[in-house]
C-alpha cells in the first residue's frame, strides 16, 4: 500500500475500528516499517513515540488487533484499519481508549443475532427452537413468518404497544431464520431498499 509517509515526517496516523461493531477503538502511529509488519503479519503494529521502537498492539496483554481490512484516506496521509480486537484495546482495561462500551448500536445488534441463528443452524441442539426450524425445512419456517406477520396486523388494530412490539420481534426473529434458511443476508434486502430509495 502506498502511503505518504513524509508528509507527516516518517509517521502518520492509524484510526483503529471494530470490523463487527464500527466503533473506533484507538488511534496510534505508524512508519513504514509498522505498516508493513502489520500487512505481513496480520495483527496491528504500531511506531511507539514513547518507547521509540515498533510496538505490537497486545504484546503484553495478548489484546491482539487482528487486521480484517487497512483503508488509506484520499490523502494518502490517513490509515483506517479495521480489525477484530481479542479483548479491550485501552491500556486501562477500557474497550476503547474513550471509555467506550464496544457494543453495536441497536440496529447493528441485528448482526449479533444473525450470527447466533447461523450458529444454530450449523450447529444444532435438541434443545433450540431455531434449531428445531431448520429441521423443519423452508416450508415451515415460511409457513411461521406468515403466522407472525398476521399476528402482528391484529395487535396492530389494538392499543397495546407491548404486545406490538413482541409480534414485531417474532416476525423479524423469523424473518432472519427464513432468510438464512434461503441463504442469503439481511444486508443483500438493505442493498434492495437503497436500491429503491435513490430512483
Amino acid at each position: 500500500m502506498k502511503v505518504d509517509f513524509e508528509k507527516q515526517g516518517g509517521l502518520i496516523p492509524a484510526v483503529i475500528q471494530d470490523a463487527k461493531t464500527e466503533k473506533v477503538l484507538m488511534l496510534g502511529y505508524m512508519n513504514q516499517e509498522a505498516l508493513e509488519k502489520t500487512e505481513r503479519e496480520g495483527i496491528v503494529t504500531f511506531f511507539s513515540r514513547s518507547k521509540q521502537r515498533l510496538w505490537t498492539k497486545g504484546e503484553t496483554s495478548d489484546n491482539f488487533l487482528h487486521v480484517v481490512e487497512i483503508l488509506k484516506d484520499c490523502d494518502e496521509d490517513t490509515l483506517l484499519i479495521k480489525v477484530n480486537p481479542a479483548g479491550p484495546t485501552c491500556h486501562t482495561g477500557a474497550d476503547t481508549c474513550w471509555g467506550e462500551k464496544n457494543e453495536p448500536g441497536q440496529a447493528g445488534w441485528l448482526n449479533h443475532l444473525k450470527a447466533v441463528i447461523r450458529d444454530r443452524k450449523n450447529n444444532p441442539s435438541e434443545k433450540s427452537y431455531t434449531a428445531s426450524l431448520f429441521e423443519k425445512g423452508t416450508n415451515k419456517i415460511a409457513q411461521k413468518v406468515g403466522e407472525e406477520a398476521v399476528e402482528l396486523v391484529i395487535e396492530a388494530m389494538d392499543n397495546n404497544d407491548e404486545l406490538f412490539k413482541g409480534e414485531a420481534a417474532d416476525l423479524l426473529f423469523h424473518y432472519l431464520v427464513l432468510l438464512e434458511q434461503r441463504g442469503l443476508d439481511f444486508d443483500e434486502i438493505i442493498d434492495v431498499l437503497r436500491s429503491r430509495h435513490s430512483r
